[in-house]
């Protein structure tokens, strides 16, 4: 046994013991919220044991003892569960249910009520209470070092009174990918110890005949104790000289005794409930997983041709994701309704549009639409239905009633404003503009609003429109990148933070010289709220108009400065050679087309001149040196 990680924990709410089994419950139940190379976990079966004591033998079940509201008794297909030394045939009622949940996922269900999780699996559902017997007689001939182990350090003190477990089956469920290439979930007994403070994970083995047991490698234990008033968190590892990572389900044991054992101690002691949510509750996560990847592998190609300004990774992988979900809920949905035909939808606020193409390539019907046409669309082709947002036409009221549905609308709307509602004859609030109707010759033949301009009212104030001050969105989204900003004025805050930075030091505006004889002048470095306290007021305002402000100017202007965990530098170009990093061929040909077509800024303007010589320097150093920029060459859109 060896302890791979302890941690103190300050409890200022006294919310142990009960916030660490809070957070045991969030790596019990969403593993993959601290191990990112999970797709998720299916708890198995759930019930309650006695902890294994020596002379005693296999504890016997009463009459129609389950494994608690909603969990499965047994197995629901495959061959018998055996552990060591037993080796009694399946019941004839269990062989029964195998059959019926078979009858059930070829019908597209998932097995009988309370068997939970049946269909999901490649390999058949432990059958808990054997299993768990056939454990316990093994830890009473054989393993007393893997009794006191699961026992815990207080178990020994009263051994008249055996601790109740609960025991739960879990499955855990792998991402699938080139990445990682185990494929195949892990199912654990995990037996939770309250009285002790301890939970124990026990991996489970399966061979070529269907016999599952407890394999003693990887067995791991995260411990809850307490001294002088002073709470620790620990996790041990029970035979550390046979621990296998397989760097997926099981991460080495730095892993373990670091990053989770972080998290537990944090959780532990968080006072909010916890945020981690169920989200693939409704679905099957191994079918989640598998779909999941297939899609990437399908559509991955769309990172490489993305058109738009926006993280092509976050967006591609994010739909896919949701797509994935969206295909095996209707999937499900039309095996329980026995339907045939995919059924269709409409994204409103569809923006790339990604989503509506992978749905509709995977054979949904539906189309996107949203207030402004993206570039990425043209390159989806005529099977994505994309559209300019929908505009209501015909009225669904007689034209009498305008009068009170006006009265209606306003109400509404000054009610999810804060406003207050008054009933409909004691009016408080100045009532908008009454739309009226108009019986001008339309050429489409249906009746349009006038909003009071034939009867003379031109002018509304604007505290009597229904939406004072609203304005949807632009049809062309404007560029908030600082990149539109006048030249002169970004040179200007550029010069002014170098100035900041090199210490006062006074710039030459003019053409510099090689570096001279002393070292070359690095400057200092500052916050960049230090470096805004020092900008006039009215340039900060015109940053802040801007996304991302003063950072994103001066991450732009990366050739002058470094912008690194909030703090500014200038950037010596002498590291960035050391560095030395090989790059794709095309970031080489980038390079080389940009290469001396911007005039160097040090070269200009540092009183030092630039770190480098010229033929190293990627900057042009004087005019003659300048070359015309180059129009790289557009790939064609993938189709």
């Amino acid at each position: 046994m060896a302890e791979v990680g302890r941690a103190a924990v300050r409890d200022p709410g006294a919310l142990l013991p009960g916030g660490f089994w809070a957070a045991v419950a969030v790596w019990l139940e969403r593993p993959q919220v601290a191990n990112k190379r999970l797709c998720g976990v299916r708890l198995e079966a759930r019930r309650s044991v006695a902890l294994p004591r020596a002379a005693a033998g296999p504890r016997p079940r009463s009459p129609g003892e389950g494994l608690g509201p909603g969990q499965t008794t047994g197995p629901a297909r495959g061959t018998a569960i055996r552990g060591p030394g037993e080796s009694q045939p399946r019941h004839g009622q269990r062989e029964n249910r195998r059959e019926a949940a078979a009858a059930a996922r070829l019908a597209g269900g998932s097995g009988p009520a309370g068997e939970a999780g049946v269909g999901e699996s490649d390999f058949p559902a432990s059958d808990l209470d054997s299993l768990w017997d056939a454990f316990s007689q093994s830890l009473d001939g054989g393993h007393p070092e893997l009794l006191a182990f699961l026992s815990g350090p207080a178990a020994g003190s009263q051994p008249e009174a055996p601790s109740e477990l609960a025991v739960v089956l879990r499955t855990l469920i792998p991402k699938t990918g080139p990445r990682c290439p185990l494929a195949v979930p892990r199912r654990e007994l995990v037996v939770q110890d309250v009285l002790n403070g301890t939970v124990t994970f026990l991996p489970l083995e399966e061979d070529d005949g269907g016999n599952v047991k407890v394999e003693t490698s990887n067995v791991y234990q995260i411990r809850l104790s307490q001294s002088q008033e002073e709470w620790f968190i620990s996790i041990l590892i029970f035979c550390p000289e046979r621990w296998h990572s397989d760097g997926i389900v099981y991460p080495q044991p730095a892993w373990l005794g670091e990053e989770l054992l972080a998290r537990l101690a944090r959780w532990s002691v968080e006072s909010k409930k916890s945020g981690f949510k169920s989200t693939l509750s409704l679905i099957s996560i191994i079918k989640y997983s598998k779909t999941y990847q297939m899609l990437k592998e399908k559509y991955k190609d769309m990172v490489k041709v993305w058109p738009e300004v926006t993280d092509p990774e976050k967006f591609v992988y994010e739909d896919v994701a949701i797509a994935a979900y969206l295909l095996i809920l209707w999937e499900e949905e039309r095996a329980e309704l026995g339907l045939t035909t995919k059924q269709s939808f409409i994204d409103l606020g569809c923006g790339n549009g990604l989503l509506v193409h992978i749905l509709s390539t995977e054979g949904h019907p539906g189309r996107g639409i949203d207030v402004r046409r993206r570039k990425i669309w043209d390159m989806y082709g005529p099977q994505t239905c994309l559209e300019v947002c929908l505009i209501g036409k015909s009225r669904t009221y007689p034209p009498a009633r305008e009068v009170s549905m006006d009265d209606q609308r306003t109400q509404y709307i000054n009610s999810r404003r804060g406003r207050p509602v008054s009933p409909p004859s004691e009016v408080s609030v100045p009532p908008p503009p009454r739309a009226t109707v108009g019986h001008a010759d339309h050429p489409d033949g249906h009746q349009t609003l006038d909003t009071g301009a034939s009867t003379g009212r031109a002018e509304i104030q604007a505290d009597q429109l229904w939406l004072s001050g609203f304005q949807p969105r632009e049809k062309v989204e404007r560029v908030r990148n600082c990149a539109t900003l006048p030249r002169d004025f970004i040179d200007q805050v550029v010069l002014q933070v170098a100035h900041l930075l090199l210490d006062g030091e006074q710039l030459n505006t003019g053409s510099a010289s090689s570096s001279s004889s002393k070292a070359w002048n690095r400057g200092g470095s500052l916050s960049l709220a230090e470096v805004a306290h020092e900008l006039a007021g009215e340039t900060l305002q015109r940053l802040k108009r801007e996304c991302g402000g003063l950072q994103t100017l001066l991450r732009n202007n990366h050739q002058v400065f470094e912008v690194v965990n909030g703090r500014v530098h200038i950037r010596d170009w002498r590291e960035k050679k050391l560095q030395r990093q090989p790059h794709s061929e095309a970031k080489r040909r980038l390079c080389s087309e940009a290469f001396k077509t911007r005039m160097c800024w040090f070269y200009s303007h540092h009183p030092d001149g630039c770190v480098l010589p010229s033929d190293s320097c990627p900057f042009a150093h004087g005019p003659a040196e300048l070359r015309p920029p180059q129009t790289p060459k557009r790939k064609k859109p993938v189709l």
